[in-house]
């Protein structure tokens, strides 16, 4: 089955995951914008149209593991939405990834059911 619709693909090319959803998508015939995340981060806009998509706001998006988050040593819970989301524009580091994006959905990582939605 293909969708018509192109999802967006948000990727980091030495990422493990991000391979691995590339290669789902392409197996199941699923059209995509990849989205190279340092090159051509997504932007504020961009960011509020995908928190619009999450259950747990930053918490789903925001990678609090990385190397970069450990670097700011920053309470995010100070911050406003506004500051957030210019900090994650500025370092898309920040993101979790891959972010995966059909319009309906959000999905962070590679995961295989959440993937699936795509193909409803």
């Amino acid at each position: 089955m293909v969708v018509a619709k192109a999802v967006q693909f948000y990727t980091y090319p030495s990422c493990t995951s991000c391979r691995k959803a590339k290669m789902w998508l392409t197996e199941n015939g699923i059209n995509y914008e990849e989205r190279h995340l340092l090159k051509d981060p997504p932007s504020i806009e961009e960011l509020k149209d995908i928190m619009r998509l999450t259950t747990n706001g930053f918490d789903d998006i925001l990678s609090t593991r990385s190397q970069k988050y450990k670097e700011l040593d920053m309470d995010i819970e100070d911050m406003n939405m506004t500051q957030l989301l210019e900090m994650i524009s500025e370092e898309p580091r920040l993101l979790r990834r891959p972010l995966i994006i059909d319009g309906e959905h959000l999905i962070v990582g590679y995961n295989k059911s959440a993937l699936r939605s795509i193909l409803a």
